[in-house]
């Protein structure tokens, strides 16, 4: 054991007098206070038996919103949930009980759950009579520690005596993939630590510590507790304390307790306690402060306020998932509770939604997380898929997310402007563009093999979403090498985009399925897959699917067996890429959204549309009741559904853009208040990256139509609002240095823009669709645009309400 310093060792004794002097009644605490202006939202009492996220980023907990915490989770099985301190976890949980009136409660069967952009709390109002236990916790922004506060509320006229037990159940082990990386998990010990009175944990094998303990001075503490019926798996240890408390009537007292941990040293676990056990109202406020900044970042205002909530929560919902590991780094992980950990691809959609909703430092250094851990493990411009939070590296990449990551650097560098970036990271793009082609080009073609975003058996070789995100990566790697004055390079890449996109509009494009194909392979290779899908698609009973590709397979009966052709048979998401990119010629593109548009439910895009049946139009049950084991099949997805919508935007069509939104947003809070689940609307993971791509690229981008180029000090903003939308805001858009709000009022033929930015030497392009307007006006000003193409054109200049036409 260590011996604290002897200043610790003091302030511990005047807290100890402090309480023995008001006697050992619970105090009152502040956090409830702290909250009680806050949004937040109630779930449905049908899903407090499923997941909720207490969000960090270093420490966060997963339980259910009932209170209890069941073994959960299927990447390490049953050991997703509890509470993590990546890249180990802390605790599987802990059960608290009262007795009161000689009798004992488990507090594990909540009756409401509340969730706010920070926090969250379980509601016991039925435990014991007239007494309201409300259980209410957070964790500090950049602190291995969490706290949990259990509010008392006497409502009855009578004094209310009672002993709270709280038990904490250790498990320190490691994450997934721990073994690679030479952590072994062991048996848990705990011990009472007289000075802090509070318990440690140990992993006998391992500087893996966890504490818990309160601010009150307990009665007891002891190993043994009330029995909750709590028998988690694992290695760990259960250790408990108790109070006794009381309330007058109608009155509240709380006892707050704080878990921390460190996989460094004892001490360091003991110091993060003590700062957070002594200030917790000050990091609650500096963190409610910090989400206010969220909210108020690219602020989007509308009549329609649940589409403005989603909108607003799913940028909370980004900042739940940032996962800081600094041995490793900060970055933004995918989803949970089965994905704490990085991905490249989910990156590559996820951080321009984050640029979009102003929030640069997380772009930044999740960038650059990849990136290092992508030239450690590669070293030849390949970005890696999937990395632990112990830097352990599952897959090097999969073919789809090299040219992707070029696009992102393009896109940060427009809203950003960021020299240093391109600088940076150029290299890597343009050694990923040769590794790209030179290793996974067997033919030559330019269309690279290997898996993309979709990952069925066998459905590796030249796969349209790699060929279209290969084409984007080729253009955007263009207008880099015109910024680095890499002019040869310019017209290489730009002659190789251009050949990608008739490619993809010739060889890709089906025209009996009206659709692009999934993939251009050979016959033989067609074969083996068409029977996978026929198996698969029988299995799901989807008997025109069935049909569907049994008239394809017969097509096929006198094909030489290495004939190559572009195969329609999956109908899978990413035949929409072409339009998300807008590479589709416009003719083929309108085609295809249609035929995209039969492979939806209530809630979105089917990821594989073989697996859509004659009932999906209507139907908004449950997906998470019907499955029995973890699996996509079968699945409607929030990326689908936004790509779908950022494709319809492409080709002037936002009303059937903010159709797919709106599926979306029926998702919003479904399962999990303030959330939209990965797999619409209750399914996969709980809170999931992407979706911020899904909500800003539409809303920001298409919709107010805001197109930096920060590095020229220009920004065009090219608005097509929804019929729907008669009026709406868009603030506080950071573009490098400079910042914009945009509010509209449209009618059929008029629109009143207001524009403010901060720079007064920033130009703004207005464009608008030839004709389509006959009344514009800019800050209560009429404009006459000129004609430039297609577009009515305004330029201006100026800052706040001094914009004028020039």
């Amino acid at each position: 054991m260590n011996k604290y310093s002897t200043y610790s060792y003091t302030l511990f004794l005047l807290a100890f007098l402090l309480f023995q002097c008001k006697g050992r009644t619970p105090q009152p605490e502040q956090l409830r206070h702290i909250l009680a202006d806050v949004e937040s939202i109630t779930g449905r009492s049908e899903y407090l038996n499923s997941p909720y996220v207490t969000a960090g980023d270093r420490i966060y907990m997963v339980g259910h919103q009932n209170g209890q915490f069941p073994d959960l989770g299927w990447h390490v099985p049953g050991e997703m949930g509890g509470i993590w301190d990546h890249p180990i976890k802390l605790m599987d949980g802990f059960t608290a009980a009262i007795r009161i009136d000689e009798k004992s409660y488990c507090l594990s069967e909540a009756d409401t759950f509340i969730n706010y952009p920070f926090a969250n709390k379980h509601v016991f109002s039925s435990t014991a009579k007239d007494l309201r236990i409300e259980r209410t916790q957070f964790v500090p922004d950049g602190k291995e520690a969490i706290v949990i506060a259990y509010a008392f509320i006497n409502q009855g006229e009578e004094t209310k005596t009672f002993t709270f037990e709280f038990s904490g159940h250790t498990d320190l082990r490691p994450v997934w993939l721990g073994e690679r990386s030479g952590m072994e998990d062991a048996e848990d010990t705990v011990y009472w630590e007289s000075s802090l009175q509070s318990w440690f944990a140990k992993d006998q094998a391992n500087d893996w510590f966890a504490i818990f303990g309160s601010t009150i001075v307990p009665e007891s503490f002891q190993k043994a507790s009330i029995d909750c019926e709590y028998t988690p798996q694992g290695k760990g240890k259960q250790a408990s304390l108790s109070f006794a408390g009381e309330v007058p009537p109608h009155a509240t007292v709380t006892i707050p307790i704080t878990i921390a941990g460190s996989y460094v040293s004892e001490q360091q676990a003991a110091d993060t306690y003590e700062e957070v056990r002594n200030t917790t109202a000050l990091l609650l406020k500096e963190k409610k402060e910090r989400y206010h900044s969220i909210a108020q970042k690219t602020k989007l205002t509308l009549p329609d306020k649940e589409f403005e909530q989603a909108f607003r929560w799913v940028k909370y919902n980004t900042d739940w998932l940032i996962r800081d590991v600094p041995e490793v780094g900060r970055g933004l992980s995918a989803g949970l509770p089965d994905y704490p950990w990085w991905f490249g691809v989910d990156n590559e959609y996820a951080l321009q939604g984050a640029i979009m909703t102003g929030q640069k430092a997380l772009v930044d250094s999740t960038i650059a997380l990849i990136h290092r851990i992508s030239e450690n493990a590669n070293g030849n411009g390949r970005i890696v898929h999937e990395v632990s939070t112990n830097g352990v590296v599952f897959n090097p990449g999969n073919v789809n997310e090299t040219p992707q990551f070029a696009s992102l650097i393009w896109k940060v560098y427009q809203w950003t402007g960021d020299t240093t970036l391109l600088q940076k990271y150029y290299p890597t793009v343009k050694q990923g563009l040769a590794w790209l082609l030179e290793e996974n080009d067997e033919d030559g073609n330019m269309l690279p093999d290997g898996f993309g975003m979709m990952e069925i058996h066998g459905l590796n070789s030249e796969m349209i979403d790699v060929a279209v995100y290969t084409q984007k990566a080729f253009a955007d790697a263009a207008s880099m090498a015109e910024v680095m004055g890499e002019n040869e390079l310019v017209q290489q890449y730009r002659t190789r985009a251009a050949q990608l996109k008739q490619k993809i509009n010739t060889d890709f494009w089906v025209q009996p399925y009206k659709s692009y194909a999934d993939f251009i392979g050979t016959t033989q290779q067609a074969r083996l897959l068409i029977e996978d899908a026929i198996h698969r698609a029988d299995s799901l009973n989807k008997p025109w699917a069935v049909k569907e590709l049994q008239a394809t397979k017969a097509q096929l009966l006198n094909k030489a067996p290495q004939d190559k052709r572009g195969f329609v048979l999956h109908h899978n998401w990413v035949v929409n890429t072409p339009m998300e990119t807008g590479i589709a010629d416009t003719a083929k593109a309108l085609l295809a959204l249609e035929t995209g548009s039969r492979f939806v439910n209530p809630f979105g895009m089917f990821v594989t549309g073989i697996d859509r049946d004659e009932t999906a139009g209507e139907d908004e049950s449950s997906f998470a009741q019907v499955k029995k084991t973890f699996s996509y099949t079968g699945a409607v997805m929030t990326l689908p559904t936004g790509v779908q919508a950022i494709a319809e935007n492409n080709y002037g069509r936002p009303d059937e853009a903010l159709g797919y939104l709106q599926r979306m947003t029926r998702t919003f809070s479904f399962a999990l208040p303030g959330s939209v689940y990965e797999v619409s609307p209750d399914y996969g993971m709980m809170t999931q990256a992407w979706n911020i791509y899904s909500y800003a690229v539409p809303v920001v981008e298409q919709f107010f139509g805001i197109r930096p180029r920060a590095y020229a000090q220009h920004t065009r903003i090219q608005p097509q609002f929804p019929a729907t939308w008669d009026e709406g805001r868009l603030e506080n858009i950071k573009i490098g240095e400079n910042e914009i709000s945009v509010s509209f009022l449209q009618s059929d033929e008029s629109l009143n823009l207001t524009i403010l930015q901060a720079l007064a030497d920033w130009t703004i392009e207005l464009a608008f669709p030839k004709g389509k307007y006959q009344n514009l006006q800019l800050n209560g000003k009429g404009v006459s645009p000129i004609v430039r193409g297609n577009f009515d054109i305004i330029e201006t200049t100026g800052s706040n309400l001094s914009l004028e036409a020039r």
